[in-house]
């Protein structure tokens, strides 16, 4: 099996092998891939190496998924496993024309096996690029890898929005997050945590408190939300912020609040 630009070889390479009194192989043409211009993938369009795409996050399933996929169908299948691709690839399914490596599809098919695996296996791929100072930042991340990983293409974005789940302490607050943190918004958050010292924190009762503590106080999430993240996490995204504040633990997150507001 072999590339189109070959068959022009074959017939010569078929005179030689008989001329030989070779068995003549079977030959399979097939297209060949191009980059996102049209031209023959080569290395003027950035063409790597596996291990290259290792080195960015992309899985190895994701990555057989994908190049199985250039050229290649099965009816609708879009995303299926090694074992599926064993057990479906055909010649007959090939294409005649050209595929076209497209990065952003390839993102996508590795999103969609990145949330397929297990919490564990996760961070098992993305420990060794952390750097967590808090004993708390494994328990934190895997609690919160359920919504990480609906966000990332590859397990290298999770690495860069966790570090306020890797240390303890107030985040720092940078010039993005600073003007969500005027006098107003500072009030009333530390307004709520006097009020959530004594709040049941699991997720379920602790947005029941917290739905009630914003109608008694006439305050909606677009009043609350962003400010409680940018004190908690020093960003303005993340997971639900329900959810962070959960995964992070009551005197952590109260510690947090009142260290950003009355700084």
């Amino acid at each position: 099996i072999r590339g189109d630009d070959h068959l022009n070889n074959a017939f010569r390479q078929t005179m030689v092998y008989r001329g030989m009194g070779w068995d003549v192989p079977v030959f399979a043409h097939i297209p060949l891939i191009h980059g996102a211009d049209g031209a023959k993938l080569s290395k003027r369009h950035g063409a790597l190496g596996v291990d290259a795409y290792r080195d960015m996050g992309f899985l190895a399933d994701a990555m057989v998924n994908y190049l199985v996929r250039l050229g290649w169908s099965h009816g609708d299948d879009e995303i299926f496993s090694r074992a599926d691709a064993v057990d479906w690839f055909d010649l007959p399914g090939i294409g005649k024309a050209p595929a076209r490596f497209d990065m952003e599809k390839l993102k996508d098919t590795n999103s969609h096996h990145l949330r397929a695996m297990e919490t564990d296996a996760i961070y098992e791929l993305i420990s060794p690029h952390l750097s967590p100072s808090s004993p708390h930042a494994a328990t934190r991340i895997k609690a919160l890898m359920s919504h990480l990983k609906d966000r990332a293409s590859t397990h290298l974005d999770i690495v860069g929005k966790v570090d306020y789940l890797q240390h303890d302490g107030p985040p720092q607050i940078t010039e993005d997050t600073a003007d969500i943190l005027d006098a107003a918004a500072r009030a009333r958050l530390l307004a709520f945590a006097d009020a959530a010292e004594d709040a049941p924190w699991t997720t379920d009762e602790f947005g029941d408190f917290f739905k009630q503590w914003m109608a008694d106080n006439d305050l909606k999430m677009k009043d609350v939300g962003l400010p409680l993240r940018a004190a908690v996490t020093g960003t303005r995204q993340s997971p639900s912020i329900l959810d962070v504040l959960v995964a992070i633990g009551r005197d952590e997150t109260l510690h947090r609040i009142r260290s950003t507001c009355k700084n």
